[in-house]
């Protein structure tokens, strides 16, 4: 059903970019992850990581025609990576810099931050998953206003930081835990959030919103300070995803990171929402063309590797 979806997504993107399916080359597929152990686990007498993502490609390839890639992230789990972050090599090929020390930090569910040091290669470049993004935020929300997220970070503005609450998150094992490392709904999902609800019963909601939306940003800002400051000190931290239209997040950062300058992605004209489709499609044609698609610093794999399953109409 969710190959089926997304098959009908692309034929509603094209016809809105005014092409035929007939002049689409290829398509990259993320898929809808519904499983991810990037922390090693006994299986069947092995310790490995896991990964899974549904939306199947080969779906996609046959409802519209065009060559489909996808299942990119068990690759790089296979030559001993965690299959995230993925974003950094696209975050590379686009944006290091001669000049600055540069990171590209992206809010969707989770937050994931790529560091690019100035006249880097691809060895220098390292990036990790900081922790929660929009994830915990989006579920108190639904449970105390029935809405998919706070707009524009409204209801976080209105609150006021829970010093209590806020102390024992930041306590959370991941954001001691040394990168390469990432991160999903096993650690900040449904059980981190009722832990969160149980700890808060008396407070206000919208002051549980607001200590929710904080540690988003101070999650960020303790990664810089333990694993990348002491080596490198950022000029400029870009910032895509959700949760750059959370005016909260936003002046949080900016608090935080008082002498580095913060930009949103979409002042360099890129589409702050759109960032992670790109990357994907981009991806997709390294694939196609042969070439190499994870990180080793950002995910901890042995060596650079071809990613993705390419399937044919």
């Amino acid at each position: 059903m969710v190959a089926v979806l997304f098959s009908e997504a692309v034929k509603k993107i094209t016809r809105k970019a005014g092409l035929s399916l007939k002049e689409v080359d290829l398509i990259g597929s993320h898929g809808q992850t519904i499983q991810h152990l990037p922390i090693k686990q006994k299986m069947f007498g092995k310790t490995v990581h896991a990964t899974m993502q549904i939306g199947n490609p080969s779906v996609i390839a046959k409802l519209t025609g065009i060559v489909t890639v996808g299942d990119f992230r068990v690759g790089d789990i296979a030559v001993g990576g965690t299959g995230a972050p993925l974003i950094p090599l696209f975050d590379f090929l686009m944006f290091r810099s001669s000049k600055f020390n540069r990171a590209l930090l992206n809010i969707g569910g989770i937050a994931n931050i790529t560091i690019l040091p100035k006249k880097c290669t691809i060895s220098d470049v390292f990036a990790f998953d900081t922790g929660p993004g929009n994830m915990i935020v989006d579920g108190l929300m639904q449970h105390f206003y029935n809405k998919s997220f706070d707009k524009n970070g409204s209801i976080a503005l209105k609150g006021k930081i829970l010093p209590l609450l806020e102390n024992h998150l930041v306590q959370h094992l991941y954001f001691k835990t040394k990168p390469p490392k990432s991160t999903g709904r096993e650690s900040f999902g449904n059980e981190f959030i009722r832990a969160i609800l149980r700890k808060s019963r008396r407070e206000k909601k919208e002051d549980v919103i607001t200590t929710a939306t904080e540690l988003t940003a101070l999650s960020i800002y303790l990664s810089y300070l333990k694993f990348v400051r002491p080596t490198i000190k950022l000029d400029e931290l870009l910032v895509s995803g959700g949760g750059v239209h959370n005016r909260y997040i936003m002046q949080a950062l900016r608090r935080y990171f008082d002498r580095v300058n913060i930009r949103a992605f979409d002042e360099l004209n890129f589409s702050s929402d759109a960032k992670e489709a790109i990357c994907f499609a981009v991806l997709a044609n390294e694939t196609i063309s042969g070439n190499p698609g994870n990180v080793p610093g950002a995910t901890g794999a042995k060596k650079q590797t071809i990613l993705g399953t390419i399937c044919l109409p």
